[in-house]
């Protein structure tokens, strides 16, 4: 389904009636075009953190908790985040015997739009961790070149080694637009390298070079990741973001080349 047919950017009225209908699937294939031959693309998962998660027990008493959604790489779709948070708020006056009957319900739900197998776990309303990131931030450096649309150009390798490393480099200063709404995304991104050492300046600048794009997080990330693939052929890679919250969701997109190299979620600071 188009993306211009969903309700994001659009007025609209939340639901008080359970509606799964309003779940809004985007196929991922048409964003995937241009780079369905890299490895990788397909492996890996989609973290959504949801806050504002509410159910009704079978005495009336309002239940709430904070979900974190995967969504695996290889699904058909997305789901749109509006059409999710939508969703999410048709539940609030639902009745459920039980946090597992909630849980069974929006698995269901969630793995018709996306065409796959959906998880949800619950966590308390205090117990999600806030993580510190690790690795080498980039965010000091200085880029030789600054371009405000993504362009490969900009990666390439440090001239001063021949040297092989296994780093996880990160920045803060991802940031992207939506492209129905025109809003501005922000994000952490990770990328964990192994092959020849690359020039951090230049990672950074391909990274700052985002800043007027306008992508879903899904596919900022995998064009980060073909992008790097592609053009540095690395042995390994991951590409993770950590986007921060808006609409009472956050988006974690992370593709990896072996799937040994899949990370734990993290919920980060900002977000």
């Amino acid at each position: 389904m188009s993306v211009e047919n969903s309700l994001l950017g659009k007025d609209t009225n939340y639901p008080t009636e359970y509606q799964p209908d309003v779940l809004f699937p985007i196929s991922r294939a048409p964003a995937r075009e241009a780079y369905a031959h890299v490895e990788g693309i397909r492996q890996g998962k989609d973290w959504w953190h949801v806050f504002e998660i509410s159910w009704l027990n079978l005495a009336g008493v309002p239940q709430v908790a904070i979900g974190r959604i995967t969504l695996p790489a290889s699904s058909p779709n997305l789901i749109e985040s509006k059409s999710l948070k939508l969703y999410f708020n048709s539940l609030n006056f639902a009745k459920f015997e039980s946090k597992e009957a909630f849980i069974a319900t929006v698995e269901k739900d969630l793995s018709k739009a996306a065409e796959a197998e959906i998880k949800l776990d619950l966590f308390h309303v205090d117990d999600l961790e806030i993580t510190k990131p690790e690795g080498i931030c980039l965010d000091d450096l200085t880029p030789e070149r600054i371009e405000h649309h993504p362009d490969a150009s900009l990666l390439a390798f440090d001239s001063a080694s021949d040297e092989e490393v296994d780093v996880q480099l990160y920045s803060h200063l991802l940031r992207s637009n939506c492209p129905v709404t025109g809003q501005p995304d922000w994000g952490t991104v990770f990328i964990r390298y192994q092959g020849k050492k690359p020039c951090y300046k230049s990672i950074l600048a391909y990274i700052i070079s985002y800043r007027q794009h306008n992508g879903f997080h899904e596919q900022c990330v995998e064009q980060i990741f073909a992008d790097v693939w592609q053009n540095l052929q690395p042995k390994n890679l991951m590409v993770y973001a950590t986007y921060t919250r808006r609409g009472g969701l956050d988006i974690n997109p992370c593709r990896v080349s072996d799937l040994t190299w899949m990370p734990r979620p993290i919920r980060l600071a900002r977000q």
